[in-house]
């Protein structure tokens, strides 16, 4: 699995955002603190209900997204041992994001 910073996603989306698949593993309720635009909300434990829908993307990037890269990693692992090779996690998650990119948005 690819780790990358908040920075450095911001730069991939910016070049591959069409075709990346971004997934929020958080809860909803960590959803009011900000959310990356066009991230699908898919909290950690409905991944494993979600897997054949995701097959039909196994192909394109598909970035992780929790609130400190820790959740987001732990699918990672878990989508790479279902075969997908294209699993980018962001490192510290959207408090990174936030406190780097965004910083509309709060670090919680």
């Amino acid at each position: 699995m690819k780790q990358m910073s908040a920075t450095q996603l911001d730069e991939f989306l910016q070049d591959h955002g069409q075709e990346a698949i971004l997934i929020d593993v958080r809860e909803a309720h960590e959803l009011a603190n900000g959310m990356l635009e066009n991230a699908q909300h898919i909290p950690m434990n409905s991944i494993p209900a979600h897997v054949d829908e995701l097959e039909t993307v196994k192909d394109s990037p598909i970035v992780l997204i929790c609130r400190s890269g820790q959740r987001s990693a732990q699918v990672g692992q878990y989508l790479e041992q279902l075969g997908f090779s294209d699993v980018i996690n962001l490192e510290g998650g959207m408090n990174a994001w936030a406190a780097q990119i965004d910083t509309s948005m709060n670090v919680y």
